[in-house]
């Protein structure tokens, strides 16, 4: 159950980013986007508290208590999911997905391995290394997918007619390659953001245990995350972040409310799996799910994402992902 658990809270991770990017064009800007979502996040958590009698009492005197960094999550979380609004219209859903990886299952397999933020140790093992070798490996697949379609794509126009062909595809190579080293700035901000879901995953789960539950501990975090946010847009009022577009006053469905529910789910269920089955394990779980439903967005070209059907490449990037996720839970 706690498999299934991490694969479904997966699966709604690139459905709330594509919630929140439209939503951003309501809102006009990345960082109200962000801070809509996390509010909505914290009224869900503090009304999930009420109704199954926990109460809302959160004991801060043992959080404060705790080293400075128990307070991280919400900043990571913050970075994390405004970096995926940005990402998506850079890079498309799959690779928002994917990309991050790498940056999470090495720090996932660091935090495991010292045991950082009281995290239960796991030592590395050569399988464990070699399941986090055939992950990266999916993911590379993955997100390598649409540079080779497009790369095929210009060898067929360039058979088309010879000369012609040639000169336009050379006149094209210079802009190509600025847009491809532009792609690249993003994909590395994608891995950073990625190191930071997994520090998230370590200081909330053992929030989770100095709160004495996973519900305060995710409303903590978001809570942490709103002010944050709230600064960053009183900061940045007075520049223009607003979308030139005909599309920001435009009328939109109620769906792009709800993305922060998707969000107290997704880290509910970060807080309560890593304490049950290690950083490591939770991030490969979610990494599952996320890249299925990064799929699937992107199949039907879901709450606003350019549709990209899906490339026998990207469902062999999948498998060997699973593969890696596998090896490393036979552990």
């Amino acid at each position: 159950m706690a498999i299934i658990l991490g694969i479904l809270a997966g699966i709604g991770l690139p459905i709330q980013t594509g919630i929140n990017t439209t939503l951003r064009k309501k809102v006009g800007s990345p960082y109200r986007a962000s801070l809509v979502s996390f509010v909505v996040a914290l009224v869900f958590l503090v009304l999930l508290l009420i109704v199954t009698g926990e109460g809302v009492a959160i004991p801060f005197g043992r959080i404060l208590k705790e080293p400075l960094w128990i307070w991280m999550g919400g900043i990571c979380g913050v970075i994390f999911l405004t970096g995926n609004i940005l990402l998506i219209s850079k890079i498309g859903s799959v690779q928002t997905v994917v990309l991050p990886v790498l940056g999470q299952i090495l720090m996932g397999l660091i935090v495991d391995n010292f045991g950082l933020f009281y995290a239960e140790q796991v030592k590395t093992t050569a399988l464990r290394i070699l399941g986090a070798l055939f992950v990266i490996g999916g993911v590379l697949i993955v997100s390598m997918t649409k540079d080779i379609k497009y790369g095929s794509f210009m060898l067929r126009n360039s058979k088309v007619d010879g000369t012609e062909s040639v000169s336009v595809k050379a006149e094209c190579t210079p802009k190509l390659r600025i847009k491809e080293q532009s792609l690249w700035i993003w994909r590395i901000f994608g891995i950073f953001t990625g190191m930071l879901s997994a520090v998230q995953t370590a200081v909330n789960g053992y929030l989770g245990k100095v709160a004495g539950s996973s519900v305060k501990a995710s409303a903590v975090s978001f809570m942490v995350g709103a002010i944050l946010l709230s600064i960053v847009c009183i900061v940045t009022a007075k520049k223009d972040y607003i979308e030139k577009s005909e599309q920001v006053n435009g009328k939109y469905p109620l769906w792009i409310w709800t993305g922060g529910i998707l969000g107290g789910l997704y880290l509910l269920a970060n807080i309560t799996l890593s304490s049950r089955l290690g950083t490591g394990m939770t991030i490969i779980l979610l990494l599952i799910g996320s890249t299925v439903g990064g799929l699937f967005v992107d199949q039907f070209g879901l709450f606003g994402v350019d549709k990209k059907p899906l490339h026998v490449t990207k469902a062999v990037g999948v498998l060997v992902m699973v593969v890696g996720a596998a090896s490393i839970k036979i552990y």
